[in-house]
């Protein structure tokens, strides 16, 4: 509390329009920068020069520069849109392939796997006005995601560098897995449109783009533990998949 006291004061005595204490970057000193700066000293490794990501829930997430894009490092578990309602969670497997509205499900419905690997979203949920990333943030879309492939020098190799590296999440290979770019994409499985299933943890990454196509389609990008490439498609918008926000 006594870093927090100083940040502020000598913030305010000099004058200045942005520092470190400005922790949700919006220009102005108040209690809701006090709020993420203690909930970020709680956090190990969240004073790490970049700025703070936090969502309404409370969760901290960690960032990554990537070229000029500020994308978070970890996959989104918040269970409420940003204006405070909740994002209905849905357990019965045999409901979640007849939605048309936003919902998540936690990995074979235990929440134990969302603390490591997040929540997976239907396309319904990313697309709500109400808004599924916090304030300054926002789902990358299927341009902003080719950005990124390119810049990391195309989708053959891309992969291999968003991709944690090692066996403690992804199975055997992880082929090309180096994270060289700081992405650390973890391999959290999806949930299937047709029967509500679990599948593809340990093996696979889903990650959906805001960008929808004709019909019921959106478009999304896979890691995959076999090969370095990240594969861009389209697939059902009732299926699960993680979700990954950038910054402004």
């Amino acid at each position: 509390m006594n870093y927090i006291k100083s940040c502020l004061i000598i913030t305010i005595l000099l004058g200045i329009g942005y520092s470190q204490c400005d922790a949700n970057g919006d220009g102005e000193l108040n209690i809701q920068d006090v709020v993420i700066e203690v909930n970020c000293i709680l956090t190990p490794g969240c004073w790490d020069g970049e700025p703070v990501c936090e969502d309404i829930d409370g969760n901290v997430y960690e960032t990554i520069q990537i070229g000029e894009q500020l994308w978070m490092a970890e996959n989104l578990k918040v269970t409420h849109y940003n204006n405070g309602e909740e994002i209905p969670n849905i357990t019965n497997n045999g409901v979640w392939g007849y939605l048309s509205t936003g919902a998540y499900g936690d990995y074979d419905n235990n929440p134990t796997n969302s603390e490591t690997y997040g929540r997976l979203y239907n396309w319904y949920a990313v697309d709500d006005s109400r808004g599924l990333c916090m304030d300054g943030w926002h789902v990358p879309s299927d341009d902003e995601y080719n950005i990124l492939t390119d810049y990391l020098g195309g989708e053959s190799i891309a992969g291999g560098k968003m991709k944690e590296a090692g066996f403690e999440h992804w199975n055997n290979p992880n082929a090309g897995a180096t994270n060289e770019s700081g992405f650390t994409g973890l391999p959290a499985g999806y949930r299937d449109y047709y029967n509500g299933y679990y599948s593809g943890m340990g093996y696979n990454g889903y990650f959906w783009s805001s960008s929808e196509d004709f019909g019921f389609d959106a478009w999304y990008r896979v890691l995959d533990y076999s090969n370095s490439s990240v594969y861009r498609n389209l697939y059902y918008r009732h299926y699960g998949f993680s979700v990954r926000c950038l910054g402004d």
